[in-house]
């Protein structure tokens, strides 16, 4: 059995929302914790994946449900 992809999928997507406007949007985050979940676990690689593009997030761009869906990130990877 191969090893999951998914924390490159994962990765490439971020790229991806973060050069659209510069920013990541709540559903943008949501959209890459549920390519996390997809296959029932999260991996390590998963969560250092989550873990860096939260890290990312400037503090300005964090409104009260950016906060709420990072929280519940943050809950989902154990962090």
């Amino acid at each position: 059995m191969s090893e999951p992809r998914d924390y490159l999928e994962m990765s490439f997507r971020s790229i991806q929302c973060f050069a659209n406007d510069g920013r990541l949007d709540v559903q943008e985050l949501g959209s890459l914790l549920a390519i996390a979940e997809r296959d029932g676990v999260i991996d390590d690689n998963e969560i250092r994946v989550l873990k860096n593009i939260v890290a990312r997030i400037k503090p300005e761009e964090i409104d009260a449900p950016m906060q709420d869906k990072i929280a519940q990130v943050m809950q989902k990877i154990g962090a």
